[in-house]
């Protein structure tokens, strides 16, 4: 399977400003057919394409037209086809900005968002950040930006040109939250990503392992070896792996990841094409293979996180402990464009856990379901913490969720 880089984003983007060219790219032909550029003949596709451009730019009452953006409309229209909402085209600052995440800071807000029938739903707000600090919280919906609506089904992460800025500059958005709307001035601020936190907490004499992962970054393995190398000797009874609220990334991080805790075999299955698969296994010398294991997982872990819960899962090598995961079971590869044009990405295939689950739109269902539905608490640490001390923990689920599994 090729593409210049697969990412699990889970069509999640960080509202930042974007500072970094992401890279260079060429336009191939793909699915055995010839370049584009060959296709020049009386018989290619295009032929309707050149008509239209030299008619328009022969006969619109208006002009000159606008060259850029009439090639920038013809992609749109032509990666909308599919319809696919993870396959489009990003113009430079989308693009860029978006693969800022990756690169260890940002400047913007700081929230992570997903669309879901047509509309900008926030999966999670980046820990320490100014959304977080707001309150902005996974299921939100954000419906305008400093009072400009977000068309989110047009155009998803053209809301970045809303809320990208200096950092210090305020931004107001707007959400709803259930039957509420509300409306939120974040000022936007310059946040460094450090994606791996680690503590230990005592328990009865002896320690367990507290691992955080809010994303899955260039520098999400490294930190996380770093972690682990100075809680193992100290966590006696295990390590909690907290999953929640984390969108994704890497798809090269999340396998990473998950053989710091799997010995060997499968971590997770992809496909495409018609019957054509690759099975991606662990990579040798994981610090953590064989500690007792407790995943937490929530509506806000995507993406490359459900590739490293639900490995965890199937390989039986941890408990899963929460609610339900966001589910997003495909990969898009990522292509920039020559020159300063932005890039597309494309859905490339989709994946599988090792035992061939695909969890697009259904998500993980974790082995004790447990809803943080107590105010002040954390009753998803306060299970795993049980657990890992012996202790008889069950799913304890309100009415309304249980009725929704």
């Amino acid at each position: 399977m090729s593409g210049f880089l697969k990412r699990l984003g889970s069509f999640l983007l960080i509202l930042t400003l974007g500072v970094t060219l992401f890279g260079a790219g060429v336009i191939v032909g793909g699915g055995g057919r010839p370049a584009l550029a060959a296709q020049s003949g009386s018989a290619s596709p295009l032929r309707p394409l050149l008509e239209v451009w030299d008619l328009l730019h022969r006969e619109y009452y208006q002009r000159p037209l606008d060259d850029v953006a009439l090639v920038r409309g013809a992609m749109d229209g032509m990666l909308a086809v599919p319809g696919d909402p993870h396959t489009r085209y990003m113009p430079p600052d989308e693009f860029e900005a978006f693969n800022q995440t990756l690169e260890g800071e940002l400047e913007g807000i700081g929230v992570e968002v997903d669309v879901q029938g047509g509309r900008l739903v926030v999966v999670s707000a980046i820990e320490g950040s100014p959304a977080a600090a707001a309150g902005l919280r996974a299921g939100d919906v954000i419906v305008a930006v400093d009072g400009q609506a977000v068309e989110a089904a047009k155009s998803p992460l053209s809301v970045i040109s809303l809320v990208r800025g200096k950092a210090g500059i305020s931004v107001t958005v707007t959400i709803e939250r259930g039957r509420e709307r509300q409306e939120l001035t974040i000022v936007r601020a310059r946040i460094p990503l450090q994606s791996v936190r680690g503590r230990l907490m005592e328990s009865d004499g002896s320690a367990i392992g507290l691992v955080r992962l809010s994303s899955f970054g260039n520098k999400t393995a490294a930190e996380l070896r770093t972690v682990l190398q100075a809680q193992l000797p100290k966590a006696e009874k295990g390590l909690i792996l907290d999953l929640r609220g984390n969108p994704g990334g890497a798809l090269d991080t999340a396998i990473q990841v998950v053989s710091e805790f799997i010995g060997d075999g499968t971590v997770m299955i992809e496909e495409w094409g018609p019957g054509q698969q690759q099975r991606y296994p662990a990579r040798s010398g994981g610090l953590a293979t064989t500690v007792p294991l407790v995943v937490l997982i929530d509506a806000g872990s995507a993406s490359a996180s459900e590739i490293v819960a639900g490995a965890i899962q199937d390989r039986g090598r941890g408990t899963l402990i929460g609610s339900r995961s966001f589910g997003k079971g495909t990969v898009q590869s990522w292509h920039a464009l020559a020159g300063d044009n932005g890039g597309v990405r494309i859905t490339s295939a989709r994946w599988l856990t090792p035992t061939g689950r695909w969890i697009q739109a259904k998500g993980l269902k974790p082995d004790i379901e447990i809803a943080n539905t107590a105010p002040g608490r954390d009753r998803q640490l306060e299970a795993a913490v049980g657990l890992l001390n012996g202790e008889p923990v069950v799913s304890d689920l309100p009415p309304w969720e249980r009725y929704r599994q």
